[in-house]
């Protein structure tokens, strides 16, 4: 029977406790939201909105084609230069997710017999970004800066590093300095993914490679998402502007793919300004992590000390993990659960975002329902 061996899967994830499901989430909820990656409290900013609806009355509803053809408006470019500059690059490319821009930056400087030396903790999106590549991938432990310097010096000719800046299970910053010190040792390029580090951490949000002193430099290139601090969709590759000028050229996720919608340009470009405004914010998502982090140890739960706005919980296995997510959903919390295979250690976690709109309240509420949830 053609597709037999979806139902075969299908049984095996069930027997593991790793069957996945979809839950529409109306558009007032009622739950208190430590699951989405919402960081600054901005999606919902009247100011964001303003500006996705702005931009859909000017432009329309789609941006009608790639990049290259009808799919670059004059917004698209506004975004890209304000991201540039904010983040301390030379230039910017923005595409339609975190994920294509991803794709585009590691199979577009990784060629044909390159050396790719990817995080063992890295995200999906940089994992398959190495598969699609045509270079060869040497996986090294997690933040090992000494192991990534081994595969280096073990290779003659072109590389790159590329690693998470802030790794999406558990939180914990990479040594972006070691990193880059091995790369220019070297001669290779660092590729770092600033996903859950632009709008946290550095000056005012600037990311973590601009905390790290690398930001503008020119064998360092930078992702990022639009969908999480600035509260939008998309996603931007920072870095040289001869670099980016061969994404234009040679990233197939740029010129073969529909560019991102104006109205996410225009909500992105919204919450960018008013990140400029409202410098504290960046901050304040740091200091509710660490809160909620201090807390939830103090209640006798196994939290790992945040970098930067992501709380892991470790749950004793997969099943115990969903119920323990369910359980605070029924009791009006969502967080977020991990479970293998999105964990590359194997250990299941609630995952838990820090808001900078969070209340003194609403953390006090979080830990108790985790606390009287576990189980």
């Amino acid at each position: 029977m053609a597709f037999g061996w979806i139902d075969e899967q299908a049984e095996a994830r069930s027997r593991a406790g790793l069957v996945r499901t979809l839950r529409p989430r109306p558009a007032d909820s009622p739950l208190l939201d430590l699951a989405s990656n919402d960081y600054l409290g901005l999606a919902h900013h009247p100011e964001v909105a303003e500006g996705t609806a702005r931009a859909a009355r000017t432009w329309g509803g789609g941006s009608t084609g790639s990049r290259l053809v009808t799919g670059t408006t004059e917004l698209h470019t506004e975004l890209e230069r304000e991201l540039a500059d904010f983040c301390g690059f030379e230039a910017a490319l923005v595409f339609s997710s975190g994920y294509a821009a991803n794709l585009a930056a590691v199979t577009a400087l990784g060629p044909h017999g390159s050396l790719i030396v990817s995080d063992a903790g890295n995200h999906a999106s940089l994992i398959d970004g190495c598969r699609l590549a045509r270079g060869t991938t040497q996986v090294v432990g997690h933040a090992d800066p000494e192991s990534v310097d081994k595969a280096l010096g073990a290779h003659e000719g072109a590389a790159i590093v590329v690693s998470d800046t802030v790794f999406s299970v558990d939180g914990d910053a990479a040594p972006l300095a070691a990193l880059a010190e091995a790369c220019r040792e070297h001669g290779a390029g660092l590729v770092v993914d600033d996903a859950h580090g632009l709008g946290v951490l550095g000056d005012g949000g600037r990311g973590a490679p601009h905390a790290a002193g690398l930001a503008g430099a020119e064998d360092v290139v930078v992702t990022a998402t639009l969908s999480k601090s600035l509260g939008s969709q998309g996603g931007v590759v920072l870095g040289p502007a001869r670099v980016i000028d061969h994404l234009v050229n040679a990233a197939r996720t740029f010129i073969f793919d529909t560019g991102l919608a104006p109205a996410a340009a225009g909500a992105a470009l919204a919450a960018l300004r008013l990140l400029r405004r409202e410098p504290a914010r960046a901050e304040q998502a740091r200091a509710v992590a660490a809160e909620l982090h201090a807390r939830l140890t103090a209640a006798g739960l196994e939290a790992v000390r945040p970098d930067a706005a992501v709380v892991s919980v470790r749950a004793p296995s997969p099943e115990q993990a969903v119920r323990w997510a369910a359980d605070c959903r029924t009791a009006g919390l969502a967080v977020g659960c991990f479970r293998p295979p999105s964990v590359p250690d194997g250990i299941s976690r609630l995952r838990l975002t820090a808001r900078a709109d969070l209340s003194e309240a609403e953390i006090e509420r979080a830990v108790r329902v985790i606390g009287e949830a576990r189980p």
